[in-house]
């Protein structure tokens, strides 16, 4: 509807209906399809602006509505820039990076036809497919998937398929490839490692078409990174299965490289929550440097082992090889990665001062600190805290009580109830390590400490119990820690997403870290000696923390309100 002047704008604002976007365009706006649609459908922002385009949420629509009328005060002519900058006042307005787009609002003939031409001269279907491949992937993705998948997202959309159908279709292609690889033949193994590599075809597919349609939402950003780790994790089970029906038990391999791989992601997020209005040190400007040598670029990407080249290692592998070789070569890879990612995180924190209070309280969030931790840290007051505490940093209480219990869990005769002591030193050490606001410049390895003692704890248990066969523990326990796990990556997507992390009564409720590994503990204690009785025990403590964990967190993705705000980061996942 063409508005006459600033008065009629603010009469049909004020009488367009209260749900969807709306959208003022001057009249002169000159410029490609695909500009209009990033300024005026993206539903990630409340506001978007570009040269003579202006797009409003609901929410945002009352402060465009008061531009609108000190507009019509002023007996000016609409005009979108004015709007913009008023709007800016009130509302975070984002201005999407055309590119070689064109958005353009000429003064006269002259103009026009220059904008016109400019159009003409760009591709707006080329520059839309090469927008919709993330920026940042890694080598694999860029160069031995993008090239066609764009194709293939572009095709979804003129089929009206949605980014969560196409996740969706990934999960059960991959949820496929573990029933392959559980077969245990070589058939299954090869059938597994080309479904494995349709599956991430797939999920490549999701996100750029989410990107091509601006087809963004709160619940498709969520199963686009939860999916990640069931696929992944539902393939590690598959593999272990397969093996056992050969006579091979890798069960502990399997267990163990989803234990690294989710330390490393922990590692990630905390450093990043801590960096969140802070400055890095010295190491960042060595990267930057860097980045300006092209190979270097992707061979950090390499090194990182992001979810393409971890997923092409384990498909090829699991075709050619058998599943042991595949988790160790994969805990191998993952190693050097973690010790690569590590050393530069903790560089960078070398430049850093203290983290901003929001950092803080993401990286207590991230802890996943339960009642007995939180009892510790209350009870240390704050005049024992000003004589002691200072002098001792956070993680190394963490590392001490998590080294001890591990290494008690490992090494202690099966059945004692060594690893019951250490637990409780542990939840001893780890309320100290939270009874401060984690500021530090390397506060943020807290978590990945926590983390760690956490699942190698349970790994050792289960491996150490004397079971075997059939009455095998670890099974069980890789049960429980993908449980555990799940619920630690929720938080991590919840924080990402701004949405702040999973209620305290649910932390409460699920023990946190403390409470979970004095409970293991005692059992593995308890049920030494009786055939089966720690695998069954594992397995309901699993059962019962899915339970939980997953009723929670599906409600409150599917009835979030938060914005859509999936990764584009670049962030190895």
């Amino acid at each position: 509807m063409a508005a006459k002047d600033s008065a009629d704008l603010v009469a049909r604002l004020a009488d367009a209906p209260d749900h969807g976007r709306v959208a003022v365009v001057d009249r002169r706006f000159v410029g490609h399809r695909h500009a209009l649609r990033l300024t005026l459908t993206d539903p990630r922002f409340r506001a978007s602006a570009a040269p003579g385009l202006l797009a409003v949420d609901p929410a945002a629509r009352p402060a465009l509505l008061r531009a609108a009328e000190a507009e019509a005060a002023r007996d000016a002519q609409p005009d979108t820039g004015r709007l913009t900058d008023a709007l800016a006042a009130a509302v975070e307005v984002h201005r999407p990076a055309l590119g070689a787009l064109v958005a353009a609002v000429p003064q006269g003939p002259v103009a026009r036809a220059a904008a016109e031409r400019a159009v003409a001269a760009v591709d707006d279907e080329a520059v839309r497919l090469r927008c919709s491949v993330k920026p940042q992937d890694g080598l694999f993705t860029t160069f031995c998937v993008s090239p066609y998948s764009r194709y293939l997202a572009r095709w979804c959309a003129r089929c009206g398929l949605t980014p969560n159908q196409v996740t969706l279709s990934s999960l059960l292609v991959a949820l496929a490839a573990a029933g392959c690889a559980a077969t245990g033949d070589r058939g299954g193994y090869v059938a597994a490692g080309v479904l494995l590599l349709g599956s991430f075809v797939l999920d490549c597919t999701d996100g750029q078409l989410a990107r091509y349609a601006l087809r963004y939402s709160t619940l498709g950003a969520w199963l686009d990174a939860t999916c990640d780790r069931v696929k992944e994790y539902a393939f590690y089970a598959g593999l272990a299965l397969g093996s056992a029906r050969g006579g091979d038990d890798v069960w502990a391999l399997a267990l163990g490289a989803m234990a690294v791989q989710s330390v490393r992601h922990i590692v990630d997020s905390s450093f990043n929550e801590s960096g969140r209005g802070g400055r890095d040190g010295a190491a960042a400007a060595l990267s930057e440097r860097l980045d300006a040598v092209g190979w270097t670029v992707w061979a950090r990407r390499v090194v990182v082992l992001p979810i393409g080249e971890r997923w092409a290692v384990i498909a090829v592998l699991t075709a050619l090889t058998t599943p042991r070789v595949v988790f160790v070569a994969l805990l191998a890879a993952s190693a050097v990665a973690g010790c690569y990612t590590l050393t530069g995180r903790l560089l960078r924190s070398r430049g850093r001062g203290a983290a901003p209070v929001r950092a803080a309280r993401s990286l207590a969030d991230l802890a996943d600190s339960g009642p007995l931790a939180e009892a510790v840290a209350e009870r240390t007051g704050p005049e024992e805290r000003a004589r002691w505490l200072p002098r001792v940093p956070a993680p190394l209480f963490a590392a001490a009580g998590s080294a001890a219990l591990a290494c008690t869990a490992w090494w202690a005769p099966a059945g004692s109830w060594w690893p019951l002591v250490a637990a409780v030193g542990y939840a001893l050490c780890a309320g100290a390590a939270v009874a401060r606001p984690l500021t530090g410049p390397v506060d943020w390895l807290v978590p990945p400490l926590f983390r760690a003692a956490e699942y190698l704890t349970v790994l050792a248990l289960a491996a150490t119990a004397g079971d075997s066969g059939v009455n095998s523990a670890v099974p069980a326990a890789f049960g429980l820690v993908a449980a555990v796990a799940y619920h630690h990556y929720d938080t991590v997507y919840r924080i990402r997403g701004g949405t702040g992390a999973p209620p305290r009564r649910l932390v409460r409720v699920i023990g946190g870290h403390e409470g979970r590994l004095l409970l293991v503990t005692a059992v593995a204690a308890v049920t030494y000696g009786h055939e089966g009785a720690l695998r069954i025990a594992l397995a309901a403590l699993a059962g019962a923390l899915a339970l939980v964990v997953l009723t929670e967190s599906v409600q409150f993705w599917t009835s979030s309100h938060a914005p859509a705000a999936p990764d584009e980061t670049g962030v190895p996942a």
